[in-house]
């Protein structure tokens, strides 16, 4: 496994049940709080800090007096709207507290497929990071027509890597990487490195989608496929304690699942 110190440009992609209390949905202000400080650390070392956020709906449906997540496309449109806000101002608050700026994207396909808008969106980034702004993207589920658009927001940090042209994409998701069984099984063994995403790589993630929440870790692998084959090294990391972050990018030893750039 690699140290990855050499890598400027980084995303972090972070899931809803990273964010949220499973039971109610709500903010899971400890851990939030605690992956902002290692993300404002991490630039202050001089890297470059993109963040892919989910938990709108999630956050938005505890805060609109929801039991649980709404099914409705109505319903989870207005829980998105008002999550993305409690999120954002959570964020930049707290971004604050260590002196970062911070930005908001919302972005939908239609929007990185056509020429003019992506190009849009790519100058936006490259004014942020000259203004040293983190980015904040999330999908922009409040006007999206499809079934939200993105899977999970796993697509979309690829996508986003691939528009601000990172060095590294991680995802952070509830276990430590890609199993070669079951995770909850005490048999099967953590795969550290993928050279190439195989079929049967492939067969490996569709064998653990369950264990990882709607996201699944099937989604983790496509877009590890997209990021890996626009040059960009992709990590799957356990989101249990962020400080796993700075393991990435000061030692050898991170328990994590390295998928290789194809040059």
């Amino acid at each position: 496994m690699p140290c990855f110190d050499n890598k400027k440009r980084v995303v972090v992609k972070i899931g809803s049940s990273s964010l949220a209390y499973p039971e109610t949905g709500s903010l899971n202000i400890r851990k939030s709080r605690a992956l902002i400080e290692v993300l404002a650390d991490l630039k202050n070392s001089g890297k470059e800090i993109v963040f892919v956020t989910s938990g709108a709906q999630c956050v938005g449906a505890a805060k609109g007096g929801f039991l649980k997540k709404p099914q409705d496309t109505p319903s989870k449109q207005a829980c998105a709207a008002i999550g993305q806000s409690e999120l954002m101002k959570f964020y930049s608050e707290t971004f604050e507290q260590y002196n970062h700026k911070v930005a908001q994207l919302l972005l939908t396909r239609d929007v990185v497929s056509n020429q003019t808008r992506r190009t849009n969106v790519i100058n936006t980034f490259n004014k942020l990071f000259e203004m040293n702004v983190i980015p904040i993207i999330n999908a922009n589920d409040v006007v999206s027509i499809k079934q939200l658009d993105f899977d999970e927001n796993d697509t979309l940090s690829a996508i986003v890597a691939k528009l601000c042209k990172a060095d590294l994409l991680v995802m952070m998701t509830d276990v430590d990487g890609l199993y070669d069984g079951d995770p909850e099984n005490p048999d099967s063994k953590l795969i550290p490195v993928v050279e190439h995403i195989t079929p049967e790589i492939i067969s490996l993630a569709q064998g653990s989608g369950g264990t990882l929440g709607s996201g699944g870790m099937l989604t983790k692998i496509e877009a590890a496929q997209i990021a890996t084959e626009s040059g960009i090294d992709t990590v799957i990391v356990g989101n249990r304690n962020p400080k796993i972050l700075y393991e990435l990018f000061e030692s050898e030893n991170a328990k994590c699942t390295f998928f290789k750039k194809q040059d």
